[in-house]
């Protein structure tokens, strides 16, 4: 990888082109395959039901490459191990990096919309959509957001060559696991001895109702303002991940909601009564207006990065009469054309008969998503963050100007921008890594066009399942924050802010100028950014229970010490922390679709 990235600067896009058939690609290599196909859609689609669950509780979704790397890789050997005259020869690096590629879009990319923009709907209309109509959705969302990426390839990965955090960390781990030595399996141990505890961590808790009673660890009244631990080690282990500075902004912003101003808005019957709903009802639109805010100055203080997008983009689209060798790997601008045309007339029509909306309306989503998926790619090739919430506020304000007081179409035209940007994010990621590893860009999209179906047909009957009625999503075993601020904007924008409570009305006011103001701090002092509060670690802590805020404070602060004490083990918090995030999940998951099926 250094020298790839060694090569940088002295070539022009042609020789760096060039340079990388020659040095990087293996086209050669056995690459897509069947065996990793159906490997990444049975990975894939497992964790599709983790960040379901995940997204439900929390809001988040995590990627899922680098522990699918790790588990194919560890399953293959398994079976080579002990049925050798069935698995005869073990995948290759590359036959991994399209496993993953598959794994990725069915686990990640085909869900992100249920616990957003879908659950929100839920909450808004108080009813399940229908089976098929959720279905093609998906479907069309999934294939519009995929393709969509494809313009923006070779600008931002062969050229400018934008770094992709989680995409080169994964071609990292790829090449650690094909590389002999112990190290790699430590790794792999690592992760599944946390599984295994998330595991056992998660049927204790759901099997055993006395278990329940540590929630009142510190008192009854406490509890009622959701100050408690959790018997969960999920958001320790997603604090982990998410790093130091949000996490103890989320844990601030859990105390100044939960032990601050909750009691006293309770006191004075303005919140009637404790409890997790009761208290997110109003505390929702000072968390929604922040995180609001902060994306729309966000947004515009990165205007310039967009504009760089905006200005490199109709060079992709010339076309020679003869191919070049690169042309000949690359995904063509034909695939771009024929998936908007068929994602597009699909969601068009779902829109139209299903939703009343209009196939002009339906049109502008899509050509607005351009756009703003651009955006979202490079965000997420230069910081490993996709923006995705703060995009589909951009397509929320909108809709509430050309289409007011209709929710559902502010909602469902906001999906479209949310889905759409998440997918194109996800393949850049994911061909990032494929082309640190020399892999062929055109099977690469192959196999996550693939994982569009195989996500679909798990996860929305998964969906079906855990959310039996509308009054599971705002629980407090599945809170929804992301839909919940989805639905507290449409509401917003549609009914005004009438009738609200006046308190609420100035929560608002000031989450909005909050979330203005720390993001600018942020950019004019970046020697003191580390102790400027993150909005969205606020934001985010007024629509979750304070015990998932202190559970993720808790993690970050394990991972610090870590850092700063034991720095043999920093290798092994992904994997650990991936480990206990997939071993809980999955156990919770699969409890509740038994109970859901047998009981």
């Amino acid at each position: 990888m250094e020298e790839l990235e060694q090569k940088k600067s002295p070539l022009t896009p042609e020789e760096e082109d060039e340079w990388w058939l020659k040095n990087v690609y293996k086209g050669n290599t056995t690459q897509l395959t069947i065996r990793a196909v159906i490997m990444g859609i049975v990975l894939g689609g497992v964790m599709s039901l983790t960040n379901l669950y995940i997204g439900l509780k929390t809001g988040w979704g995590l990627g899922v490459t680098i522990t699918a790397s790790i588990l194919s890789f560890s399953i293959w050997k398994m079976l080579r191990a002990t049925l050798p005259k069935v698995f005869k020869t073990d995948m290759t690096l590359l036959e991994n990096n399209s496993m993953k590629s598959t794994a990725s879009s069915a686990g990640y990319s085909t869900g992100g919309t249920l616990v957003s923009a879908t659950a929100a709907y839920i909450i808004v209309t108080g009813k399940h959509m229908d089976f098929w109509v959720l279905v093609g959705w998906t479907l069309f969302l999934g294939i519009i957001g995929v393709v969509m990426a494809i313009p923006m390839k070779k600008q931002m990965i062969n050229i400018e060559k934008l770094p992709f955090p989680s995409g080169t960390a994964t071609a990292e781990t790829l090449k650690s696991l094909y590389t002999s030595g112990d190290e790699s399996i430590k790794k792999t141990k690592s992760l599944f001895a946390f599984a295994s505890l998330g595991i056992i961590l998660a049927v204790i808790r759901d099997g055993f109702e006395w278990i329940k009673g540590l929630y009142s660890v510190f008192g009854e009244k406490m509890a009622t303002l959701t100050i408690s631990m959790e018997t969960s080690l999920i958001m320790v282990a997603a604090g982990g991940i998410m790093g130091w500075k949000t996490a103890w902004s989320i844990l601030f912003g859990g105390i100044l909601n939960y032990a601050i101003i909750a009691p006293q808005l309770i006191d004075n019957g303005i919140i009637k009564g404790g409890g997790y709903e009761n208290i997110t009802s109003w505390s929702l639109w000072f968390g929604a207006s922040v995180m609001v805010a902060s994306g729309f100055t966000s947004f515009l203080m990165g205007w310039s990065v967009a504009k760089k997008a905006f200005s490199g983009m109709f060079k992709i689209f010339k076309k020679n009469e003869k191919l070049s060798e690169i042309e000949k790997v690359e995904v063509p601008m034909s695939w771009f054309v024929y998936g908007i045309l068929l994602g597009g007339l699909g969601l068009s029509i779902i829109m139209y008969y299903y939703f009343n909306i209009s196939f002009l309306m339906t049109a502008i989503a899509i050509i607005v998503s351009f756009f703003l998926a651009i955006v979202a790619c490079r965000a997420t090739g230069e910081t490993d963050t996709t923006p995705v919430g703060a995009l589909g506020k951009i397509t929320q304000l909108l809709y509430g100007v050309l289409t007011p007081t209709n929710m559902v179409s502010n909602l469902m035209t906001a999906s479209i921008t949310a889905g759409i940007a998440g997918s194109s994010a996800d393949l850049l990621t994911d061909l990032k890594t494929g082309y640190i590893l020399g892999a062929n860009p055109r099977k690469m999209f192959i196999a996550q066009f693939i994982g569009i179906f195989a996500g679909t047909a798990v996860v929305i009957p998964a969906f079906y399942l855990i959310v039996p009625t509308p009054s599971t999503i705002g629980s407090d075993m599945f809170p929804a924050p992301s839909a919940q601020v989805w639905a507290g904007v449409a509401k917003v924008l549609s009914n005004g802010l009438e009738y609200l409570h006046p308190t609420a009305r100035y929560a608002i006011l000031v989450g909005g100028l909050i979330g203005i103001i720390l993001p600018i701090l942020e950019s004019k002092f970046k020697k003191f950014e580390k102790y400027i509060p993150s909005t969205m670690g606020i934001g985010l802590a007024f629509v979750i229970p304070f015990w998932n805020c202190l559970s993720m404070f808790i993690g970050a602060l394990i991972v610090l010490i870590i850092q700063h004490k034991k720095k043999a083990w920093e290798d092994y918090i992904i994997p650990s922390a991936s480990g206990i995030i997939a071993g809980e999940s999955l156990a919770g998951v699969f409890i509740i679709l038994y109970t859901a099926v047998f009981k």
